[in-house]
């Protein structure tokens, strides 16, 4: 095997392995979020193969998914097509019935789903076009690789704002969009993957139709970006351990609590059974 070189002042120096570049890890909000969770989940999810079985789909993850392809599909559009009335008829258009309780319960929440777009679409400006519709962002930064989907990209003047939509039970609040490790990501990611400044993000929680909003610094993305650091070391070293023949138990524990009700895999986590009973598909719902 080679031993790398280099050359400092026109003279050749073997380069031991600590010399070599760090092996960049790739990172998306959802690696770090399972693994902030759960890490037999994270096991489960990102290294077993084959995937354990998964549970069924959620109602409220439906619904979320229906909100989210209805919007894209609404941008699709040429602007003066993108009414209200269009938009809720895109809920019905893309409207699945997966994890709700029946038919009827399905319909009162497409109803509902189909409200929020309506009102969403009609008091926000959606004449322009975005930069972006659920577009993936990739580019080095720092140990990592940050990446991932985002729902819209707006350019606004010179810089670019990243926009989350939000269907769940609680309204959000400026702490959520400032402490939001996806959104810094993603401000990241999209900052290089554009070639444009951004620093701007935004949480729109179309129950509510409120917009968070946080414009963050570099100091601020700096200490995103560390602890994500800081997570993807820990998981890659979990997961080089468990390969060169350490114990997965050891190396993924679990963390049994109240998400156990809703895990995908707990059909294969005796602790996760033990943690307490199953939730309904439907029970995330808002009331």
């Amino acid at each position: 095997m080679s031993v790398p070189v280099r050359t400092v002042c026109g003279v050749q120096e073997q380069l031991g392995f600590d010399a070599m570049p760090k092996r960049l890890i790739k990172v998306t909000p959802s690696r770090l979020g399972v693994w902030a969770d759960c890490r037999r989940r994270f096991r489960m999810t990102y290294v077993d193969r084959p995937t354990p079985p998964r549970g069924g789909p959620w109602a409220h993850s439906t619904m979320g998914a229906v909100v989210h392809n209805a919007l894209k599909g609404l941008f699709d559009l040429p602007p003066d097509r993108r009414t209200p009335e269009t938009a809720a008829k895109l809920v019905a258009a893309h409207w699945k019935d997966d994890g709700f309780a029946d038919q009827a319960q399905a319909g009162q929440f497409r109803e509902r789903a189909a409200g929020w777009v309506h009102d969403y679409v009609k008091d926000t400006d959606v004449t322009e076009d975005p930069v972006g519709l659920e577009r993936w962002v990739s580019a080095p930064v720092g140990t990592i690789v940050a990446e991932g989907r985002v729902d819209r990209i707006d350019q606004r003047g010179d810089e670019l704002v990243i926009v989350d939509y939000k269907t769940g039970k609680h309204a959000l609040t400026t702490d959520d969009a400032r402490g939001s490790q996806a959104l810094a990501l993603y401000v990241l990611a999209a900052r290089r993957t554009l070639r444009r400044p951004c620093t701007k993000v935004e949480l729109h929680h179309l129950p509510t139709g409120t917009v968070a909003s946080w414009e963050h610094t570099e100091e601020s993305l700096g200490r995103h970006l560390s602890r994500a650091e800081e997570s993807a070391d820990e998981f890659q070293l979990a997961i080089d351990t468990a390969k060169a023949g350490g114990d997965p138990e050891v190396l993924f524990p679990p963390n049994p609590g109240r998400q156990c009700g809703w895990c995908d895999f707990r059909r294969s986590c005796a602790d996760g059974q033990a943690a307490g009973p199953a939730l309904d598909p439907w029970a995330m719902l808002s009331p």
